[in-house]
């Protein structure tokens, strides 16, 4: 097994903004005396290939220089190999433009790339959940937070047409969104027990951050073996509007409207392809169900 850090970097990441603070940020690695084998990424996917390509070789220690986006990609390159042949382990770079999954460890104000740095450099480890979701197509991983309905809508317009404007861009598609408000059920089984409310949004977290500071599941935590499984019912625009800061303090779910609860699996129940956000990435595909792979993945916070 190698003990070099594979690092895959996307110089494309927070409006190209990796690209430009990835070498010094490197350098500080390798004069502290680690050893790395460096990759750009040239376009989407290209990430978990080369993890999937790294992990056969024999790496076990990866670096995501970019945003969340990188990190998933990734995390799909080693899975579910890295479930069965051997842990692999993940540190981050968060030179990207949302960079929500290391908020978790850090206080208001902390600088993450520093943090991530800082955590490479002095090795620091713990176990992760990873996150399984089963769809008409194949299988997806993830860390993070899986969301559909009002922050997919966020999402998806804010990566497709907004993401060169950066963090702000978050915001407009809040806005954006807010105009275009819908509301609809997306039915399932939280552990056997069916749900099919209409809501604004449903999440299934492991993790507490999406979008980079909006809270959505503040009591969800990387090792519980559990989904953090949040709803908010069919609020209307101007109870939205007014209730909008406490999505990003994680308040939200003290509404009247809002629930959540954790399950160790999820089956939907869905008749059709839905827009969903899963660390940051936008897809479309028709969600089957969702399962925890306890501990499965070594992070470095």
């Amino acid at each position: 097994m190698s003990e070099a850090y594979f690092t895959i970097v996307n110089p494309a990441a927070g409006g190209g903004r990796c690209g430009k603070l990835a070498p010094r940020a490197l350098e500080r690695l390798r004069a502290a005396g680690l050893s790395l084998e460096v990759h750009e990424t040239r376009r989407p996917g290209e990430a978990t290939v080369l993890a999937n390509g790294a992990y056969a070789d024999g790496f076990r220690k990866f670096i995501a220089v970019g945003g969340d986006g990188t990190g998933f990609e990734i995390i799909n390159g080693l899975f579910p190999d890295a479930a069965t042949q051997g842990r692999a382990s993940l540190g981050f770079l968060p030179l990207g433009t949302g960079n929500s999954f290391l908020r978790d460890f850090v206080r208001n104000g902390t600088d993450l790339a520093e943090f991530g740095a800082q955590a490479i450099l002095d090795r620091r480890s713990r176990p992760c959940d990873v996150i399984r979701l089963e769809h008409s197509g194949g299988s997806v991983f993830f860390i993070n937070t899986l969301n559909m309905g009002f922050a997919a809508d966020v999402a998806t317009l804010t990566n497709r047409r907004l993401k060169f404007l950066g963090e702000p861009g978050y915001l407009v598609g809040v806005l954006v969104s807010l105009a275009r408000l819908r509301r609809r059920p997306f039915p399932l089984r939280a552990d056997g027990a069916r749900d099919d409310r209409r809501c604004l949004f449903v999440a299934f977290s492991n993790s507490k951050y999406t979008g980079g500071k909006m809270m959505i599941a503040p009591h969800a935590a990387i090792d519980s073996g559990t989904i953090e499984y949040v709803h908010w019912g069919p609020i209307g625009r101007l109870g939205l509007v007014r209730n909008l800061p406490t999505l990003f303090t994680g308040t939200h779910i003290r509404h009247p409207m809002a629930s959540r609860r954790t399950a160790v699996r999820i089956d939907f129940e869905l008749k059709h392809p839905v827009n969903v956000v899963i660390d940051g990435e936008v897809l479309t595909l028709e969600a089957e169900s969702l399962e925890v792979l306890p501990g499965a993945l070594d992070v470095t916070v």
